[in-house]
């Protein structure tokens, strides 16, 4: 089958599951699978470019990539949207993507690994650092419901956990709302762009936060973070890392 991934996630859920071989194609940000002709970027997708590469099958991911997915769908091309946003959501497209891909075995295999590892790496302190995270800085654009769920995972407590939902524009907050609730760890990653954190030290009001006055701001690569598979796994252990050395300070 030749299939072609437009987003990361499904990128490496195939590679895991054995099918590199039938990927031909990939998205710009499939940074792992950069061996893979690059036939499209993310939110701005080629369609020429993807119908070229004559897929049997394009897997997309979020509702980013419904206009996307709507026109390969209108020129014959068969696509799985995939759409999660959650730990389990991620369990339920390797198992989904497993199945359609004839190797439902494999992804059994690997979503029990995946949960396996992060039980692993969950950590439950005594005491629980607060936690603020930004995936994008203008404007100031808060993690996504499994992002949430990895700070919880690591020890962390999310100061904007009951903000955390599926639209960009449901996770905005002010600089006053990050002020008040006085992180003790900063953690960031941009999606597309390096994180500055100069400018996220120099925000008015910010010198007032527990974490920039420690030295807490730490930048993640997106794809251990923004990227929900098992990629995530990578992520756990980082921000575990960084709550870790938090707490034995702390002691």
């Amino acid at each position: 089958m030749r299939i072609v991934c437009l987003s990361a996630e499904a990128a490496e859920i195939c590679f895991r599951l054995g099918a590199e071989a039938d990927v031909v194609a990939v998205s710009a940000f499939a940074s792992r699978q950069a061996a893979k002709p690059i036939v499209s970027g993310f939110s701005h997708g080629n369609v020429e470019n993807v119908v070229r590469a004559n897929p049997e099958l394009v897997v997309t991911f979020s509702d980013v990539q419904a206009g996307l997915a709507e026109s390969l769908i209108k020129r014959g091309i068969p696509v799985l949207a995939l759409n999660h946003f959650t730990i389990s959501g991620v369990l339920d497209s390797i198992r989904l993507l497993g199945r359609v891909l004839g190797r439902g075995e494999a992804a059994e295999k690997l979503g029990d690994s995946f949960l396996v590892k992060l039980r692993d790496l969950t950590y439950s302190p005594a005491i629980r650092p607060r936690v603020y995270f930004e995936e994008w800085d203008d404007p100031m654009i808060v993690g996504i419901p499994w992002i949430s769920e990895i700070i919880q995972m690591a020890g962390g407590d999310d100061i904007f956990a009951e903000r955390s939902a599926k639209k960009a524009e449901q996770r905005v907050v002010g600089i006053d709302e990050v002020v008040a609730a006085n992180p003790q760890i900063i953690l960031a990653s941009w999606c597309g762009k390096p994180v500055d954190i100069g400018s996220i030290r120099a925000r008015e009001g910010f010198e007032a936060i527990e974490a920039v006055r420690a030295g807490q701001i730490h930048e993640l690569a997106p794809e251990i973070i923004l990227q929900a598979g098992p990629a995530l796994v990578s992520g756990l252990e980082e921000i575990g890392r960084i709550v870790r050395e938090w707490v034995g300070r702390s002691a």
